[in-house]
């Protein structure tokens, strides 16, 4: 059997920047991996074919619309002979759906990368890339799965060189977050972007410091469709040791950033107890050399 983590992606700043003729939306994000993830496993069977379990199985539309599916195809088009049997392929689905962390597209690049390790013939990384591309924005950055800027629709990535040893707790009150509708909303579609990073960036108080400078330009017409986002911001915001709370990508997910394990754990704790039917995790994030 074969494995492969789909790591929760977190968009610590997010600036929307202008809009492309077709409508998409420019973005300028700094996005980062936490070690909580999704996981894939894979075994040699007669046919491709996939079964969802885990918390959050149910909440997928299904096999055939899963972005896993699309994945396996679009790999087994471009390298035909690379994977002579069929997988049999089993996603346990542990982040929420539809939660600003990537999900999907975390799968996606997942399987894209479970296949190469699979591969009976090279593949570059360049290639794989492309592939990645070609299922969607955030697939690219998902491959990478490490500290990176984003930019364009997303599809251009930078990897950082160094990082910032932090922890992160992360929230969601499960309640789903159309992403569409977010941008929909939005107030101004034109906004400065990010400001230039430190180099290198090694020191949480360096990113601190940068943070208090950022945005996530989707964060107000998230909280305007699910409220409890700016709560549990606060109550975030408000946590000893807490360096940032904001919301991740459309939401509804908030994040906190930590510089001490013991505090994001106890910060997660604490808010399980407030909150019990929410999803509360806290882990540590992954490093630039991931």
């Amino acid at each position: 059997m074969a494995t492969e983590s789909a790591p929760a992606k977190v968009n610590l700043a997010l600036h929307v920047v202008g809009r492309r003729p077709d409508r998409y939306h420019l973005l300028e994000s700094l996005v980062v991996f936490a070690d909580i993830a999704d996981e894939l496993e894979a075994e040699s069977a007669a046919a491709d074919g996939l079964r969802v379990v885990g918390p959050f199985a149910e909440a997928l539309a299904g096999a055939d619309g899963n972005l896993v599916m699309r994945a396996v195809a679009a790999f087994r088009a471009r390298w035909p002979r690379a994977i002579a049997a069929g997988l049999a392929l089993t996603l346990h689905k542990n982040l929420p759906v539809a939660a600003g962390l990537g999900g999907g597209s975390a799968d996606a690049a997942a399987a894209l990368r479970l296949m190469a390790a699979l591969s009976r013939e090279p593949v570059a990384a360049a290639d794989l890339m492309a592939v990645a591309a070609t299922l969607g924005a955030d697939v690219p950055m998902c491959l990478m799965s490490r500290p990176s800027i984003a930019l364009g629709i997303g599809e251009v990535v930078k990897p950082l060189l160094a990082f910032p040893a932090l922890h992160i707790v992360l929230v969601n009150p499960l309640e789903p977050v159309i992403t569409a509708e977010v941008f929909r909303r939005l107030d101004s579609h034109e906004n400065a972007g990010l400001p230039p990073l430190p180099e290198p960036l090694a020191r949480p108080a360096q990113l601190g410091l940068w943070l208090e400078e950022t945005r996530n330009d989707l964060e107000p017409a998230a909280r305007s469709l699910v409220p409890a986002i700016g709560t549990l911001i606060e109550r975030l915001a408000a946590r000893p040791g807490c360096i940032l709370a904001r919301m991740s990508g459309s939401g509804a997910t908030v994040f906190g950033l930590f510089g001490s394990s013991a505090l994001a754990h106890q910060a997660a704790h604490d808010l399980r107890a407030a909150y019990p039917g929410y999803w509360v995790a806290a882990a540590p994030l992954l490093a630039a050399s991931n």
